[in-house]
C-alpha cells in the first residue's frame, strides 16, 4: 500500500497471548507495506515504565525494535494505560515518541491524531484523574519504586478502572462532540484519529459551516483493528481477525 496503519488501544498483556501474535505478525507482514506505522495509545495494558523487564516488554521491544530497523517509520503515543512510555522506549524501539495531541501530514492533508481520552470531558472524575497521574513529579516518584510494587500498582489501577467503567453511564465516557470540533478547529484540522473509545467508525460531522471526518480506531480484545489511509481512496478501516495470516 502507499500510505500510513493507524492502531491503538492493543492492551498488551500476558494474560491475552493470542492480541500479543496477531501484533507481532502484523509488525512482521502488513506493517512492513505501509509508509508510516501509527500507534495512538494503549500498546499495553498497563506499563510500569522504561525499566520493564518482562517477558513481554521484551519480545514486543524487540519486534518494534526490528521493524525501524528494517526501516519502518513508527510514531507511538502514550495512552491512559501507558503513559509511563519514555526516551528510553524510544532509543530501544527506534520509535518517535508523540505529543497528544499531535498534528501529522497525511498525503497532504493536516490530520489531528490523539489518544482521545482528553475529549472525554463529561467524565470529571477521570479527567481529574488524568491530570494527577501525569504530574512529572508523580511519575518521577513512582518510577522510583520498585518494579514489584509499580506491578502491583497497576493491577490495583486495573481494578478500578474496571469498577470506575461499570458505575458510568456510556454516553459520559464517550468525546464530546464539543471538545471534537473545538480540537480540530484549534489546530486546523478537517480530519481527527483517535482511539480510546473502543468504537470504531468513520464520522462526518459539520460544524460552524464546515465539513470535518472523526476516524475512531477500535480495540485489540477480540480482532485487531486497523485504519489503512491509501493516497487514493480515503480512509478505511479493517478487522485482522486473530489466528489468521491478515
Amino acid at each position: 500500500m502507499t500510505g500510513p496503519l493507524f492502531i491503538s488501544d492493543l492492551h498488551l498483556d500476558p494474560a491475552r497471548p493470542a492480541a500479543t501474535a496477531a501484533f507481532l505478525h502484523f509488525l512482521a507482514t502488513d506493517a512492513r507495506a505501509a509508509t508510516r506505522l501509527y500507534i495512538l495509545g494503549d500498546l499495553f495494558e498497563f506499563w510500569i515504565g522504561d525499566d520493564d523487564d518482562s517477558p513481554l516488554a521484551r519480545e514486543v521491544l524487540d519486534a518494534l525494535a526490528a521493524f525501524t530497523a528494517g526501516g519502518g517509520d513508527l510514531r507511538v503515543m502514550r495512552g491512559n494505560r501507558d503513559f509511563l512510555l519514555g526516551p528510553r522506549f524510544a532509543a530501544r524501539t527506534g520509535a518517535t515518541l508523540l505529543a497528544d495531541p499531535a498534528v501529522e501530514e497525511i498525503h497532504g492533508e493536516r490530520v489531528l491524531v490523539m489518544h482521545g481520552d482528553l475529549l472525554c470531558t463529561d467524565d470529571i472524575a477521570y479527567q481529574r484523574y488524568r491530570g494527577r497521574v501525569n504530574r512529572p513529579v508523580l511519575q518521577r516518584l513512582f518510577l522510583a519504586l520498585p518494579r514489584a510494587w509499580r506491578r502491583a500498582a497497576g493491577s490495583e489501577g486495573r481494578r478500578r478502572s474496571r469498577r470506575h467503567t461499570s458505575e458510568r453511564p456510556a454516553t459520559i465516557m464517550d468525546v464530546n462532540a464539543g471538545a471534537v470540533t473545538a480540537a480540530l478547529r484549534a489546530h486546523g484540522c478537517r480530519s481527527l484519529v483517535h482511539g480510546h473509545t473502543h468504537r470504531p467508525g468513520i464520522q462526518r460531522l459539520r460544524a460552524g459551516g464546515m465539513d470535518y471526518t472523526r476516524i475512531v480506531l477500535g480495540d485489540w480484545y477480540e480482532q485487531g483493528s486497523v485504519l489503512e489511509w491509501p493516497a487514493a481512496g480515503g480512509p478505511r478501516l479493517r478487522q485482522l481477525a486473530f489466528g489468521s495470516a491478515g
